[in-house]
């Protein structure tokens, strides 16, 4: 359930940010820094990458999907908590807040994803169970 619900999300992220960077003519998040611009555009290809990984249950899609998960709620709680100047409460903000629940308890999913997912193949060793 919470791998499904995991690739699920990782699948609206990835259409997210591919709607962003056609809408914006390959050029998205023109305010942000540079460094920021380059995570947001590589998460078009990290999470479907973490989204296939994950639903055929691979120990790997398991790492990717919690570090693309973390490592997003880091960068936009940057975005929209350090770099926005707005004030009060914003739809990024609340976003993020969402972003961050969400990947806290993803963490707190990884073990028993762990367990229920197999080595993947090239290690050539048996699932721990």
């Amino acid at each position: 359930m919470v791998a499904a619900a995991t690739v699920l999300l990782l699948g609206y992220g990835t259409v997210v940010h591919v709607v962003q960077l056609v809408a914006a003519d390959l050029a998205p998040y023109p305010a942000l820094p540079g460094w920021l611009r380059g995570y947001f555009t590589g998460l078009t290809v990290l999470d479907p990458l973490a989204a296939v990984l994950l639903a055929r249950a691979r120990r790997s899609g398991v790492v990717l999907a919690v570090g693309v998960l973390v490592t997003d709620a880091a960068a936009n709680a940057w975005a929209n908590l350090v770099l926005d100047p707005s004030p009060g409460l914003t739809p990024g903000r609340v976003g993020t807040a969402v972003l961050t629940v969400l990947a806290l308890g993803l963490v707190v999913a990884a073990r028993p994803l762990w367990r229920h997912a197999e080595h993947d193949r090239d290690s050539g060793a048996a699932p721990d169970r």
